[in-house]
């Protein structure tokens, strides 16, 4: 619900080819996945107006479907123009620290016989104010911006070449000459001033972008949409340590069985989510919506990010079938497979850190959800059992809930009934 903008990553029909309605068509990339994208209609493939390759905003027309013997007008200009200016827009690039950074070019809807005129104007269509449908700059605009604009600066010959070989913008300097005409020194002097902040610049810039600024996106929305609070709670977890043990064990000779203690937490969250039913719950509008079913969302952390894929019905799944399947699902998100189905609609989410030094932390909302339970690390260490200290597998559960669907009392409830069944993972049977 967040796209703004896809690349057409392939085509699977070639302009002239019969298409079926319904049949794949061609391919989208996303920041988080590639989907294949269904024929509307049924016809021939008269024209591919974005090729492989090309990155477009959500809307923009990239091909056209006629009927057989229908011959309609080509698309020239307009969409293929401003699927150019997407893409070299999103374009990421990594320039040394000593090279100019180039100029953010921002996409611009103009007709195309604006785009024309402004291009033999020497126009930036980025300073022409739109009058058109949704901003989009027509013809008269280019005109008006054009006898509207300011004269050009007044500079000496000498001064303008020097600033036309550095790729300098002399509308930016102040000329110190007679009436304001800018100088052979005013020219010299930016460029000191350039100099001296590209001196200070970090050795790198990473655009902020794609996969990253999605995340960001939505983990700031989240935190400004909803009243987040967190609980936290230690749990022995010696006895599911034992049982996974125990587990692997018999299966050690069944290649297609990897259980995990994430597998474990998942068939225990998934029993408490039944008794706490207001866990597995979304607000939508003025509505609460209680769900029957659990879609559990399965963190997977990506080199570039954050994506979490949805093990459907998991609390109808026993462990080995969880097993299975979430590694099905991680696999495919580090390959970059997922389709959409599997990775919306998910109904409580689970973020496991127990890879990492880390005892515990606030794991943050996804909306609609209204829980999020987070795994620290399993830990040996000294632990009073049976009235005595001994060495225990302690592990920490971290708990965030909207409070504006669910109260502290039963939401803590839930997150002590989930640290009960993986201290005694045989009350998950129960």
């Amino acid at each position: 619900m967040t796209m703004k903008q896809g690349k057409v990553s392939k085509w699977f029909k070639k302009e002239g080819d019969s298409v079926e309605k319904g049949e794949a068509l061609f391919e989208v990339e996303t920041e988080k996945i590639t989907n294949k994208v269904e024929a509307p209609a049924s016809g021939i493939l008269f024209q591919i107006v974005v090729p492989e390759g090309m990155t477009v905003p959500v809307g923009a027309i990239i091909g056209v479907i006629a009927e057989p013997g229908e011959q309609p007008e080509r698309i020239e200009g307009l969409e293929v123009a401003e699927a150019v200016e997407v893409a070299q827009a999103s374009a990421e690039v990594l320039a040394p620290a000593s090279a100019e950074k180039p100029r953010e070019r921002k996409f611009v809807p103009a007709t195309p016989a604006a785009r024309r005129l402004a291009k033999e104007m020497g126009i930036d269509l980025a300073l022409v104010q739109g009058t058109g449908p949704e901003g989009r700059v027509k013809e008269a605009d280019v005109v008006k911006y054009h006898e509207e604009r300011p004269p050009p600066p007044k500079i000496t010959p000498l001064a303008q070449e020097i600033a036309t070989q550095a790729g300098l913008d002399v509308s930016t300097i102040t000329g110190t000459g007679d009436a304001g005409k800018i100088t052979k020194e005013d020219v010299e002097r930016a460029l000191e001033i350039r100099t001296r902040e590209e001196e200070e610049k970090p050795i790198q810039s990473i655009p902020f972008s794609g996969m990253r600024k999605t995340i960001a996106d939505n983990m700031y929305a989240s935190l400004q949409n909803t009243a987040q609070l967190s609980s936290f709670t230690e749990v022995d977890v010696t006895e599911m340590v034992e049982f996974l043990d125990l587990v692997r064990e018999e299966y050690k000779k069944d290649e297609t069985v990897r259980i995990s203690f994430t597998d474990i937490i998942i068939l225990a969250t998934c029993r408490a989510l039944k008794r706490f039913p207001m866990m597995n719950s979304a607000l939508v509008g003025d509505e609460i919506l209680l769900f029957d079913a659990v879609h559990m969302g399965i963190a997977v952390a990506l080199p570039e990010g954050l994506i979490v894929p949805v093990l459907r019905d998991a609390d109808q799944k026993g462990l080995l079938q969880i097993a299975r399947e979430s590694r099905e699902l991680a696999r495919k998100a580090r390959e970059g497979t997922l389709n959409v189905d599997e990775v919306t609609g998910g109904t409580f989410t689970i973020s496991n850190l127990s890879m990492f030094e880390v005892d515990g932390f606030t794991p943050i909302l996804r909306p609609p959800e209204t829980g999020i339970l987070g795994i620290g690390r399993l830990k040996e260490k000294p632990a009073v059992y049976k009235r005595e200290i001994a060495i225990r597998s302690m592990m920490f559960l971290s708990l965030t809930w909207d409070h504006r669907i669910i109260d502290g009392a039963p939401a803590n409830a839930f997150l002590e009934t989930v640290a009960r069944y993986l201290q005694h993972p045989t009350l998950i049977m129960t």
